[in-house]
């Protein structure tokens, strides 16, 4: 419970389940957001559940199975492997329900990787977070429309709302991210890690070669320290080395995205879904994403923004150069567009109504 859109997922699932009157726990290895799941109406239980070592498993799921008898669970929701292998064996010997939602397109480098995976797509039901997820399900592992529900993930359009955000919290983030008023800012938000295209962008910024740009990587290097010194060491050799800030997580994603003139989505590996992408769309900013996984189904070329083949940072630099050159007007009508568009299609509310259907379906199939 680190960060991420599992972890958000989870809390806002754990928000629905409360406000419709029922008992949600939460079961992790704890971190930072674990006290968000007491403000969402939750309780947190922690458990070791993100080791894989086969022993650690097998005694999650006597421990898990334990609390869903003293706590009567009805359904388990998974949405991670190891947890889930845990969690299947509880429910097995339990017999609650046991749901799984895809999160991602998991690889299968390794010898027994499709294996380790296929817990995700055990579930009675298994949602996937975009078709492009639920195509990869059907490929791989078989699923049928009989188990299968698509339900994109969704953002609050009363948080993501430039109407909602104060000047002062947009000058805070500017001020302590140092941003000049004759600044453009492209901004990447995603945590530090090599497929996320912090790279890519870097090139791109390279091929631009403006001076007034300002990169801001928003997100955690959490353990990928070195990853982020290789990242300050290639701008550097490209001479942009004053103009890319790495400024770490951020907990006000609103403000920090009304600081941007673009937002990038530059991820090199398909994207499950790819949330901060309709998060800057809910801002009105101008988006630019990699032309596959999620993000062909949440960002429309020409309308609500542009999307670039992946790793091709001369595409993207292109795609930077045409944003920025929007004049004040056509800024507005695009983010209109974005913006309409993700509260048509992409909300919470519509994300949590969806699961707790799929909840209440498990239910009756076994009062039936």
């Amino acid at each position: 419970m680190h960060a991420g859109g599992v972890e958000r997922g989870t809390i806002e699932m754990t928000q629905a389940i409360a406000g419709a009157g029922h008992v949600a726990l939460v079961a992790s290895a704890g971190g930072r957001m674990v006290p968000a799941v007491a403000e969402a109406g939750g309780r947190h239980v922690t458990l070791p559940l993100d080791r894989k070592n086969p022993w650690v498993i097998w005694r999650n799921a006597a421990r898990l199975a334990a609390l869903i008898r003293a706590e009567r669970v009805d359904i388990v929701h998974a949405r991670s492997r190891a947890p889930a292998w845990s969690a299947w064996l509880a429910c097995r010997r339990t017999g609650a329900h046991f749901i799984t939602t895809y999160h991602g397109v998991y690889n299968e480098g390794l010898p027994g990787k499709r294996h380790y995976n296929a817990i995700m797509a055990r579930g009675e039901r298994v949602i996937a977070i975009s078709q492009h997820v639920a195509a990869v399900l059907t490929a791989r592992h078989g699923v049928g429309t009989a188990r299968l529900r698509v339900i994109p993930r969704g953002v609050d359009p009363a948080v993501f709302d430039p109407a909602a955000v104060s000047p002062a919290r947009r000058a805070a983030l500017a001020d302590a991210w140092g941003i000049a008023p004759g600044n453009k800012v492209v901004m990447l938000p995603a945590r530090i890690t090599r497929w996320k295209g912090h790279a890519v962008l870097i090139d791109a910024l390279a091929r631009l070669a403006r001076p007034d740009l300002l990169c801001l990587f928003v997100g955690s290097a959490r353990g990928r320290e070195g990853f982020a010194e290789a990242m300050r060491q290639q701008a550097a050799r490209a001479g942009l080395g004053e103009q890319l800030r790495l400024v770490g997580q951020c907990d006000d994603m609103p403000a920090a995205l009304l600081c941007a003139d673009v937002v990038v989505n530059a991820s090199t590996d398909p994207e499950g879904f790819g949330r901060t992408v309709i998060e800057a769309q809910a801002m009105g900013r101008p988006v630019i994403a990699t032309d596959h996984g999620g993000a062909r189904e949440t960002v429309t070329p020409g309308q609500t923004g542009w999307r670039v083949p992946p790793g091709d940072a001369t595409a993207l630099a292109g795609a930077i150069a045409e944003a920025l050159a929007l004049d004040a007007a056509a800024r507005r009508a695009l983010g209109a567009r974005a913006r309409a568009a993700v509260l048509a299609q992409y909300t919470t509310a519509a994300m949590q109504r969806a699961t707790l259907a799929v909840y209440d379906e498990v239910l009756a199939c076994r009062a039936s």
